[in-house]
C-alpha cells in the first residue's frame, strides 16, 4: 500500500527566494520622509560626494550617525555627516555608485525608514536611464536643476 505524499510545512526554495526579496520589491513609497537625486558627476566620480537636502536634514540628528542604504537585498554601511556646514554621506557613499554600477543620469529615491541619534536606514529606489544630451545639460555638478538652468520635461 502506498503511502499518501505529506506536505512539507518547509517553505520551497522558489517560495524561500519570494519571502526574501518580497521586502525589496519595487512599491510605492510607504508614506515615510524621501528625498530624491537625479545623479550628476560630483555624485558618482571623484570626489562622490552626496549632500542632503536641507528639506530631509531638518528630519535628521545634527550628528555624526551610522547610516545604513538598503537596495536589492543588500546592506552598506556608512555614516551621516549631521554636524557639518553642508550635511551628507561619507566617503563611503563611493562603494554604493560602485557596487550599484550608477551613472550620470540614473536617479535615487532615498526613502527614511529609520530615524533616531544611534541609526538613520534609508531604503533605496533606483531608476535608471541615461538622461537624453538635452536634459543632461540642465543637470549641474551636483545633479539638481538650477533656479537658472531648471529642467523641463514635456
Amino acid at each position: 500500500m502506498e503511502q499518501p505524499l505529506q506536505q512539507s510545512s518547509e517553505p520551497k526554495d522558489n517560495e524561500k527566494e519570494v519571502e526574501k526579496y518580497e521586502e525589496d520589491d519595487i512599491s510605492y513609497l510607504s508614506g515615510k520622509p524621501f528625498f530624491d537625486v537625479v545623479l550628476g558627476m560630483s555624485h558618482v566620480s571623484p570626489s562622490y560626494q552626496l549632500p542632503i537636502p536641507a528639506r530631509i536634514v531638518r528630519e535628521l540628528p545634527q550628528a555624526t550617525v551610522p547610516v545604513v542604504l538598503r537596495y536589492n537585498c543588500k546592506n552598506w554601511n556608512l555614516s551621516y555627516m549631521g554636524n557639518c556646514s553642508s550635511p551628507r554621506l561619507d566617503s563611503k557613499w563611493k562603494n554604493f555608485v560602485n557596487d550599484n554600477n550608477l551613472k550620470i543620469g540614473d536617479a535615487c529615491v532615498f526613502e527614511l525608514m529609520e530615524n533616531s541619534s544611534s541609526n538613520i536606514r534609508f531604503k533605496v529606489h533606483i531608476l535608471r536611464g541615461d538622461l537624453p544630451p538635452e536634459l543632461r545639460a540642465k543637470v549641474d555638478g551636483r545633479g539638481q536643476a538650477t533656479e537658472n538652468n531648471p529642467m523641463q520635461v514635456d
